[in-house]
């Protein structure tokens, strides 16, 4: 089965879109085009932190390259030789079966491997040209500036604005007026600020998967992140929280390079600007997404976006 980006499928994303925003805007009026706005303004803003405020406007430059990256369970090489370039401003799919090491991949660029048993890594992450695998590198800070989202979603079993303001906090002592403000933002960002606004100490726990998954979201947002890494994000949600994810990440790669590992090839073709083939542990093709999907240079990726395995 191909899963190129076909007219047909993208008029009915568009309509699709359509129909939700006059939804919205005849609910809403006046509030839905104010947060909108409001979520521009934020994107705009903090995306990078405070400190990166001024390289915001530098587009597709690489953020992230791995150099010859083997990656071992024990003698097992679940990752090897590969070498990417992740850019800026850009949303890079991972695709391939289970168990080829899309995830394994993923969880290099911020260093989450270290946390399992018997797992080494040989070869090399930068990040801004730095490497990430020095022994003196400040995990904390490695994770804050490559966020993660994982499948299933993982809020603490704490009030809504606990959750955002728990990572700002362990960077330091927070006003009331300050952890205020970076909640708002960083719900505004995550597209969920107008749906739980009234309820801020409410638990987590309470809300939908969808609004979970945004609210890890917003987690993330709130300390500031380079790079959004996404472990199948959507693979435990309903088609419509699927697709209020895959809008949200087109806002956000604006102002972060994002990396997403999904089976939905669909997926993959309607968001991403490049996708890498995995097989085995190995990078089979990298390449923008059209031409991957569309004109595969292997057969093995081939084989594999027209549903032949995997």
């Amino acid at each position: 089965m191909l899963v190129p980006k076909t007219d047909r499928e993208v008029r009915r994303m568009q309509e699709r879109a359509q129909s939700q925003t006059t939804a919205a805007d005849a609910s809403d009026g006046d509030d839905g085009e104010e947060a909108a706005e409001a979520q521009r303004d934020f994107l705009s803003g903090l995306a990078h932190g405070p400190e990166k405020a001024e390289e915001a406007g530098v587009e597709h430059s690489v953020k992230i390259e791995t150099r010859d990256l083997n990656i071992y369970y024990g003698d097992f090489r679940a990752i090897q030789a590969v070498d990417m370039e992740i850019r800026n401003t850009e949303i890079t799919a991972l695709i391939g079966p289970s168990g080829c090491g899309k995830s394994t991949f993923l969880r290099s660029l911020n260093r989450m491997n270290d946390e399992i048993a018997d797992c080494r890594t040989e070869g090399d992450v930068l990040l801004d040209g730095t490497t990430i695998y020095r022994p003196d590198t400040d995990l904390v800070s490695l994770r804050r500036r490559v966020g993660m989202v994982f499948q299933q979603p993982n809020p603490f079993p704490m009030s809504i604005y606990n959750n955002v303001v728990y990572g700002p906090r362990l960077q330091g002592r927070l006003s009331r007026e300050e952890a205020d403000e970076i909640v708002e933002r960083s719900l505004t960002g995550a597209a969920l600020w107008d749906e739980v606004k009234d309820d801020l100490h409410k638990s987590a726990l309470d809300l939908s998967g969808g609004q979970q998954q945004r609210l890890c979201i917003a987690r993330c947002l709130a300390v500031g992140p380079e790079v959004l890494l996404m472990d199948e994000p959507c693979s435990a949600l309903d088609p419509t929280a699927t697709f209020r994810i895959e809008e949200l990440m087109l806002e956000l790669k604006e102002h972060y390079a994002i990396v997403i590992v999904t089976h939905n090839m669909y997926q993959a073709s309607r968001v991403s600007d490049r996708t890498g083939f995995f097989l085995l542990g190995e990078l089979i093709e990298f390449g923008d997404t059209t031409q991957i999907f569309e004109d595969p240079q292997d057969e093995r990726t081939d084989a594999y976006v027209r549903g032949r395995f995997g």
